[in-house]
């Protein structure tokens, strides 16, 4: 597939150079233009939060259950890390969800420009684009000839078919909003068990266990959920997350055990 070099394509753009921009169109490459763009949702965030904070919480109870330190450092170190961390993949999610469409929006801005002063060199790309997805090449030429007419709907195939970006209207706000409700609801399951054991007393010799069972039914319900952005069988993906919950749980309460006399 020929491509441009889109480094010097972006430089063109950058510095207004219409002579640098055609002569980038001229010179062709054979090596496909992209980006490996992910593409976020909501209940992504909703998702990767509530995964991130039962595991991460979990491991801190693991970790002190090793250690054999008292309910209450449970649910104090648990909800410590519950807000901080939280808060960490709140903020994470918001800037890199705004970084995500601040690149969107120049990348268009880039088309735009190219469209209106390298009319001819954009057509030709895009009849390129066609041909390597198995278009007669006439037909490629007519097809494109018929979408230049419309500006903004040609903008939005190059968007499309040359960067393979999906243009999305995401908000940082919104995402990391979810992600922080999200991480802190599923971060608090391995804890309600300890909450619940300050007012029954009886089951306060398995509060450990029942930690155990709740946050791996819930881990295998979130992993089963992860199918819609994996290619994997619902099942497989349930019991991985499972896994990596169970090691990550297990190494902290190994630490514990091996730390429990400095406490």
């Amino acid at each position: 597939m020929l491509s441009r070099n889109l480094d010097k394509a972006r430089e063109a753009y950058k510095s207004n150079n219409k002579e640098a921009s055609k002569i980038v169109h001229q010179q062709r490459k054979h090596a496909p233009e992209g980006h490996n763009q992910e593409q976020g949702q909501y209940i992504k965030s909703f998702i990767y939060g509530g995964l991130d904070g039962i595991i991460t919480t979990f491991a801190v109870v693991a970790g002190v259950a090793g250690a054999q330190l008292s309910s209450g450092i449970v649910l104090i170190m648990g909800f410590a890390n519950l807000i901080a961390d939280g808060l960490s993949m709140a903020i994470g999610d918001y800037l890199s969800t705004k970084a995500e469409n601040e690149f969107k929006q120049s990348e268009r801005e880039r088309e735009l420009w190219e469209v209106e002063n390298f009319p001819e060199g954009e057509k030709q790309e895009l009849i390129e684009l066609y041909v390597a997805k198995g278009m007669d090449e006439s037909d490629a030429k007519v097809v494109t000839e018929i979408i230049s007419k419309n500006k903004e709907a040609w903008v939005d195939i190059m968007m499309v078919e040359e960067l393979g970006i999906l243009e999305e209207n995401e908000s940082p706000v919104k995402n990391a909003i979810v992600t922080f409700i999200s991480f802190s609801v599923f971060g608090f399951i391995p804890l309600v068990i300890y909450v619940v054991a300050g007012f029954t007393p009886g089951i306060q010799n398995f509060t450990f266990l029942i930690a155990i069972i709740l946050t791996g039914f819930t881990l295998f319900i979130l992993g089963a959920l992860k199918v819609k952005f994996v290619d994997k069988h619902w099942f497989a993906s349930g019991l991985e997350m499972l896994i990596v919950g169970g090691i990550a749980a297990a190494s902290a309460y190994g630490i514990g055990i091996l730390l429990s006399g400095l406490a």
